[in-house]
């Protein structure tokens, strides 16, 4: 169960993302006003919160014997007075600025001003988004990583707008959900974790368009190379270890320049006709024969065994604690 203090949740937009924010609210004893103007979204909605709420059981981040109560789904076509119940927004809309800009308008008179207006926009700037706001002091991104009801993720970032207060405030709300927030200091495209699986994969694109491997090769020398390591540590920490007991500083005067060499060789590769050719024939392949749906419940059943072992991992040591058993 969540502590925020908030009842109620709206959900805009129930596809694949608007799913998985329902899915979790619900595992947290929140309601939920569903918004979405598709009439077979009600029944697809319910199904696939059944999908989902066995991943988290599977998971551990809720009880085995949990019950998530679809009937807390209140489904409407579109925003309406319903929304003035609703203490946190979660919008899940297509990546389009001016249906975006619109939507958060009709958003802000709905709901209560102090109420707070998330989007899981994944390149849009909340600077662009609400500026037709009449309070745009709550609008924020609250951006999750698919699939968002299993990754902790979720970016916390404001626009030139955005009253501090309020990313506070839904930092507070999802970490009682059970995700882990880290806020941007400044709006910027893409955020954190979407910046940074874009760099990957453009050398990864770079090594397939200058012949230097395969696309299956590519893969599998991520997940089980360094892929292990980030879920474990993340990418300066990663560097801070590899520098033995001098940490980063050692590593920064040993093999600094040899980094610096790496990265202006680094490629700009173009998604042209044929490299497209190349990534899909290499997915195929590597694919074997399995649909997109199969690989997904593949990649699922992965990120739970990694989640499971997470979750029953000792906490590190407080600086104290290590003081003590020196």
């Amino acid at each position: 169960m969540n502590d925020s203090g908030i009842e109620t949740v709206a959900v805009i937009g129930t596809g694949l993302i608007g799913s998985a924010w329902t899915t979790l609210f619900l595992a947290h004893g929140l309601k939920v006003i569903a918004v979405d103007p598709d009439p077979d979204a009600p029944g697809r909605l319910r199904q696939t919160i059944e999908s989902m709420a066995a991943h988290l059981r599977e998971a551990d981040l809720i009880a085995h014997d949990a019950e998530i109560d679809t009937d807390r789904v209140r489904h409407v076509s579109s925003p309406g007075p319903e929304l003035a119940a609703a203490r946190f927004v979660q919008e899940n809309a297509p990546e389009r600025l001016e249906l975006k800009r619109e939507l958060f308008a009709r958003l802000d008179e709905l709901t209560e001003p102090d109420t707070i207006l998330a989007s899981s926009t994944t390149a849009l700037r909340v600077s662009d988004i609400q500026t037709a706001c009449r309070h745009p002091e709550r609008v924020i991104a609250g951006h999750p990583l698919n699939p968002p009801h299993l990754i902790p993720l979720v970016e916390i970032s404001g626009g030139e707008l955005t009253d501090p207060a309020a990313l506070e405030r839904a930092a507070a709300f999802y970490r009682s959900i059970g995700k882990v927030p880290v806020c941007l200091r400044r709006d910027i495209e893409g955020h954190i974790a979407g910046r940074l699986s874009a760099a990957l994969w453009r050398e990864a694109v770079h090594l397939v368009e200058q012949g230097i491997a395969s696309v299956e090769d590519i893969d599998a020398a991520v997940v089980n190379g360094p892929g292990l390591r980030w879920a474990a540590v993340g990418p300066h920490m990663t560097y801070h270890l590899g520098g033995g007991p001098g940490g980063i500083a050692d590593y920064l005067e040993h093999l600094g320049a040899s980094q610096e060499r790496r990265w202006a060789s680094l490629g700009t590769p173009q998604l042209t006709d044929e490299v497209k050719r190349q990534i899909s024939d290499g997915l195929n392949t590597a694919a074997n024969g399995l649909s997109v749906e199969a690989l997904e419940a593949e990649r699922d059943r992965s990120i739970v065994s990694v989640l499971r072992t997470q979750r029953h991992r000792p906490p590190p040591q407080s600086k104290r604690e290590r003081q003590v058993a020196m």
